[in-house]
C-alpha cells in the first residue's frame, strides 16, 4: 500500500459519521462514564485501569527501517527495526479494526510550545479516556497561534488490537511503531496511554537535533529574574517535585527543546507519578488532581470515591495526567530562555554520592551519558538489594540517534551559555538503602534553591577522591556531615567499599562509549585504581 493509499484510507476513517473530532474535556468525559471506560472520584478527576501493561513495553516498540531513518538511527536493543512492507500491512489492519468500532475519536494538537518548532500532531484513539489523555497532555489548539500547515504525525492507537507475532513480525500481542515518512505512530495491543506521549517524544528527539535542537527528558522552571533551570532524571528521583517549586514558575516537568533562542515545553500537560502524593509534600501536584485529569491505575474507595494514593495493588507507577494550566505558577506560552543552572538528579541507593556537587563541563557529559540511578529491593521481582541503572542522557528508551549526538549539543551549550551543573542525589545517606536513610526533601529543597540562586558558585568546596566531584563544605539549611558522605556513615571502611564498587559500575556502564568520547571518560569519570 502507498503512502497515498495510507492516507485515503486513514482520511476515509476520519471522515466516518461516528468519528468525533476535538471534543471538550465536558464531552469526552461524558463519553467515558456512558462507555463505562472510568470512574469518577471526588475530585472530579476520571480514574482508569489500563490491565494487563500498567508501564511501557520497551522490548515491543519499533523504528521501520526506510531511507530517512536506516543511516541515521541507532539500532539495537531500544530502536528495533521494522520493514515497510510489514508495517503498512499490519498498519491495514489496524484501520480495517478500527473501522468496525461504534466510536472513534481524534484529537488535533502540537508538540513543540514554541511556534517555530511545532508539530502538528493527529490522535486516533479507540478509547475515549485515551482521547481525554491526548487533550491534556498535547499542546492544545486554542493555546497556540497555527503557525505550520505541514502534514501532522499521526498516533493511530488501537489498545484492543492484538497481534500475531508469526504473522505480523512484532515480538508479542502488543506493539508501538514509528513510521518517520509515512508520520505514523502505530499503536496496538497495550490500555497504557504514556506510549503515546513517549512516541511523540521519541519522534521529537529524532527531528530537533536536526535542527540544532537539543531535545532532553527534564523539567524546567524559572525564577523571578528570568533564570531557567534544567532538571534531569529517572522516575523517582524527584523530577517533576523538585520543578514544581512555589517559588518558581513551572515551563514543563518532562520535555523540552534548546534551540539558539531558549528553552521551550514540547508538551502542553504534566504526566506526574502519584504513588504516596501528599497534600503536604506536593501540594501543586495534588491541587492539579481536579475535573478532566485523567488517573490511571489508583485505587479509589468503593464509597466515597476518594483516591488512596498509598495503595500499590494495581502498580507502583500510579500517575495522574492534567493540562499545565492546572499548576497555578505556570509560564504561558511554555517557553523561557537559555538555561543558567542545571540539576542532574539521581536515587542513589548505596548513599556514596554526596547529596549534591558541583560538575565540570566533562563530569557533567559523563553523568548526562551515563544518566545513573538505582532499583530499590522489592520494585521488581528477583531484585533484593540495591541494584544500579543506567539510562544514557537521561531517556535512552526514547533517543532514535545516537547518545552521544545529544551529549556533544549539551556540552556546546554549557560552554556557550556558561551554565552551572550540579549532581544532587536524593537518595540515601548515612547507609545504603535498608541502613541509611532517605535524604530529607527539606535538605534536597535547600540544596537545589541555593544552586539555583547562585550561592554555590563561589563557595568552599572538597574533592571527592573517588568520584572527583567538587561538594560544598557549607550549606544554609543543611547539616555540614550530610554534605559529605564520608562523614555521615558510621563505619567508613564499608562507606569507601561501596563508593569504589560503585564507581567501577560507573566504568563499566562507560565502556560502550569509551572510543567515541575517550576524553569524557577521563576527564570526567571516577577515579577507579
Amino acid at each position: 500500500m502507498s503512502t497515498v493509499d495510507m492516507s485515503i484510507k486513514l482520511a476515509n476513517l476520519l471522515e466516518s459519521k461516528t468519528t468525533h473530532h476535538q471534543l471538550s474535556v465536558p464531552q469526552l468525559v461524558e463519553k467515558i462514564l456512558q462507555r463505562h471506560e472510568g470512574t469518577l472520584t471526588s475530585t472530579g478527576a476520571i480514574q482508569v485501569e489500563t490491565g494487563k501493561y500498567t508501564g511501557r513495553s520497551p522490548h515491543d516498540k519499533f523504528i521501520v527501517s526506510e531511507p530517512t531513518t536506516s543511516h541515521t538511527v541507532e539500532w539495537g536493543e531500544v530502536n528495533q527495526p521494522f520493514s515497510a512492507e510489514r508495517f503498512d500491512a499490519l498498519y491495514k489492519k489496524v484501520l480495517d479494526y478500527l473501522k468496525s468500532k461504534d466510536e472513534l475519536f481524534v484529537f488535533n494538537g502540537y508538540a513543540g510550545a514554541d511556534a517555530k518548532y511545532q508539530l502538528p500532531i493527529r490522535v486516533v484513539n479507540e478509547y475515549a479516556w485515551h482521547n481525554l489523555f491526548a487533550h491534556q497532555l498535547f499542546i492544545r489548539p486554542e493555546d497556540v497561534q497555527i503557525q505550520t500547515e505541514q502534514e501532522p504525525f499521526s498516533i493511530v492507537s488501537a489498545p484492543t488490537f492484538k497481534a500475531v507475532p508469526s504473522i505480523d513480525g512484532t515480538n508479542s500481542e502488543t506493539f508501538i511503531i514509528i513510521s518517520f515518512e509515512r508520520r505514523i505512530i502505530l499503536i496496538g495491543g497495550t490500555e497504557y496511554a504514556g506510549e503515546m506521549k513517549k512516541s511523540i517524544f521519541s519522534v521529537m528527539n529524532f527531528i530537533l537535533p536536526k535542527n540544532d535542537i537539543l531535545s532532553m527528558h527534564c523539567s524546567a522552571n524559572v525564577g523571578e529574574e528570568g533564570d531557567v533551570a534544567l532538571f534531569f532524571g529517572l522516575s523517582g528521583t524527584g523530577k517533576t517535585t523538585l520543578s514544581a517549586d512555589a517559588t518558581r514558575r513551572l515551563i514543563g516537568d518532562d520535555e523540552h527543546g534548546w534551540s539558539t533562542s531558549g528553552v521551550f515545553n514540547i508538551e502542553g500537560g504534566c504526566y506526574a507519578k502519584c504513588i504516596q502524593l501528599s497534600e503536604e509534600k506536593e501540594p501543586q501536584i495534588f491541587h492539579a488532581i481536579r475535573f478532566g485529569t485523567v488517573l490511571e491505575n489508583v485505587v479509589l474507595d468503593p464509597h466515597t470515591r476518594i483516591a488512596d494514593y498509598d495503595n500499590n495493588t494495581l502498580t507502583e507507577n500510579t500517575r495522574a495526567a492534567y493540562p499545565i494550566q492546572a499548576i497555578d505558577n505556570t509560564i504561558l506560552p511554555s517557553v523561557a530562555g537559555h538555561p543558567t543552572a542545571i540539576v542532574f538528579l539521581t536515587a542513589d541507593a548505596f548513599g556514596v554520592l554526596p547529596p549534591i556537587s558541583k560538575l565540570t563541563k566533562e563530569q557533567a557529559m559523563y553523568h548526562f551519558l551515563s544518566g545513573y540511578t538505582s532499583k530499590l529491593a522489592g520494585t521488581e521481582r528477583g531484585i533484593t538489594s540495591p541494584q544500579a541503572t543506567f539510562s544514557t542522557c537521561f531517556g535512552e528508551p526514547f533517543l532514535p540517534l545516537p547518545p552521544t549526538t545529544y551529549a556533544e549539543m549539551l556540552g556546546q551549550k554549557i560552554d556557550e551559555h556558561n551554565v552551572s551543573v550540579y549532581l544532587v542525589n536524593t537518595g540515601w545517606t548515612g547507609g545504603e538503602y535498608g541502613v541509611g536513610e532517605r535524604m530529607k526533601l527539606s535538605y534536597t529543597r535547600a540544596m537545589v534553591r541555593a544552586a539555583l540562586e547562585g550561592e554555590l558558585t563561589n563557595v568552599d568546596t572538597v574533592k571527592d577522591p573517588i568520584f572527583g566531584l567538587e561538594i560544598p563544605i557549607h550549606i544554609p539549611g543543611v547539616p555540614d556531615e550530610v554534605l559529605q558522605p564520608a562523614k555521615a556513615w558510621k563505619d567508613k571502611k564499608l562507606y569507601e567499599e561501596n563508593a569504589r564498587q560503585l564507581a567501577y559500575k560507573f566504568t563499566n556502564n562507560f565502556q560502550r562509549f569509551s572510543s567515541m568520547a575517550p576524553h569524557i571518560a577521563k576527564l570526567g569519570g571516577p577515579i577507579v585504581d
